[in-house]
């Protein structure tokens, strides 16, 4: 589930010749037609790709060297049988579009406080709720960088101060956000009013068309390129990732997430809104992910929320105030909640110099516990806390 005012992303995804796991409706699954993923095993070497390639006369849409070596292709059904019995091959898996739909879901030093009528911020800064206040030290994410995965930004936005870019485009046409799911995630992760890390600079790198509509094999040249690319920010304080979607189980994307955190990226994600396992879901059931269900006002677990053991913490998803298109704000539910943690993400990464999986468990460590209510068993209960 997403937003804008309430927005949901899918995926479908069936892998062939690896094992995947076993949706509320607003998971929308669309295979693409004769479009596949290729994955290559660990142990082969990079002229292997160009082999296979040669080999079956495949012209690739997206070649991946960061996060795994692999490409995505149209292909026939001898193609697809000749790979699946390629001794380099680890799996093949049908690509897949997400769509956005709506849900109808309208110890610090030098601190700031300062009056918020935004429940939301009020509530990851202080240990009860009913708070009017947002509280945070002032380096607020200064020197580092978040990447919204997403539909883009509008970078003009005043909330923005000169912040934010955009930095790649995955899908074509032009990169400015056309739908405003990613500015309304850019708001809540570093907005000037309305963010959590109000120092941090945000990267948009877009992924869905303005319909809000995206492939998995789009997604992941999105990830893949990430991955090269900071190391050329001068970001010296780290990196977060804001990946606000999720579908149906995929290997291939799971993978793709798990590589990018392994190389030092912080990597927050929405657990999804089908009130269902996030283990069934990528690339909420990422175990390295920090993956993040949606909580209420009043410190109940959204009705939609994903849950599970894979659940790693919880932060505001419910009518969250944020930025809109046109300069506007807008109040959306939903997969808001993770951009509370990029958020976060950014701020511990600059306050205490935490980078990667560990700003995670450096969250769940602040975070408060056993307050939430209608949490599901074998699920955590902690809030999100700034310290």
């Amino acid at each position: 589930m997403c937003a804008h005012p309430s927005l949901m992303l899918a995926a479908i995804s069936l892998v062939l010749a690896a094992p995947s796991p076993p949706t509320q409706p607003r998971y929308i699954d669309t295979r693409v037609v004769d479009k596949y993923i290729v994955k290559l095993k660990e142990s082969s070497e990079i002229s292997a790709l160009d082999s296979i390639l040669d080999s079956f006369s495949i012209e690739t849409d997206q070649l991946y060297s960061n996060v795994f070596n692999g490409f995505a292709a149209t292909l026939d059904d001898d193609q697809v049988a000749k790979l699946h019995d390629h001794p380099q091959v680890e799996y093949i898996e049908e690509d897949s579009i997400l769509s956005i739909e709506s849900d109808g879901i309208v110890s610090i030093d030098d601190l700031i406080t300062v009056p918020t009528t935004n429940w939301n911020l009020a509530r990851i800064s202080h240990r009860a709720r009913g708070a009017t206040t947002y509280v945070f030290d002032d380096s607020a994410g200064e020197e580092t960088c978040v990447y919204i995965l997403d539909t883009g930004i509008q970078t003009t936005h005043p909330q923005f101060g000169g912040r934010a870019s955009m930095v790649a485009n995955f899908v074509g046409g032009s990169s400015t956000d056309g739908n405003g799911h990613g500015t309304a995630i850019a708001g809540v992760v570093g907005g000037l009013t309305y963010g959590v890390s109000r120092n941090t600079a945000l990267l948009g790198v877009k992924v869905l068309d303005d319909s809000g509509s995206g492939t998995t094999s789009g997604i992941i040249s999105g990830i893949d390129w990430i991955a090269s690319d900071v190391f050329t920010r001068n970001c010296p304080k780290g990196f977060a990732v804001n990946i606000a979607f999720g579908g149906s189980f995929s290997t291939a994307l799971n993978t793709a997430v798990a590589a990018l955190i392994s190389g030092g990226t912080f990597v927050s994600v929405f657990a999804g809104g089908n009130a269902a396992n996030v283990a069934n879901y990528s690339p909420a059931s990422v175990v390295t992910a920090c993956t993040v269900g949606g909580s209420t006002s009043t410190d109940t677990v959204a009705s939609w929320s994903n849950y599970g053991s894979l659940l790693d913490i919880w932060a505001p998803g419910q009518s969250v105030v944020t930025t809109g298109l046109g300069g506007t704000t807008t109040t959306v539910s939903g997969s808001i909640a993770s951009a509370h943690i990029a958020g976060l993400g950014a701020y511990i990464a600059s306050l205490e110099g935490i980078t990667g999986a560990g700003i995670c468990e450096r969250l769940k460590e602040l975070a408060t516990p056993n307050l939430l209510g209608n949490v599901p068993a074998s699920t955590v209960n902690l809030i999100a806390y700034n310290g």
